[in-house]
């Protein structure tokens, strides 16, 4: 999975979720189906409904944080 490159597609709850958890390397089943319904996108699962993360995909969710961390700090 590339989550940098469906990330416009996805719902701003799915998006909000990722980056309040940019620790998450596998992903739950709701988060998957909430991506798989907003993109259209069969994202690889294991036995149990989850998807794991690949390290680009971890990387960007963490940027993603920091810097919406960070504008939260600098608004007014």
């Amino acid at each position: 999975m590339n989550i940098e490159k469906l990330w416009d597609r996805l719902e701003p709850g799915t998006q909000q979720w990722l980056v309040n958890n940019p620790g998450c390397r596998i992903l739950p089943r709701t988060v998957v189906a909430a991506i798989a319904k907003a993109t259209g996108e069969e994202l690889e699962q294991d036995r149990h409904g989850e998807t794991v993360l690949s390290p680009s995909d971890c990387e960007f969710l963490r940027t993603a944080s920091r810097l919406q961390d960070a504008n939260s700090h600098t608004s007014p």
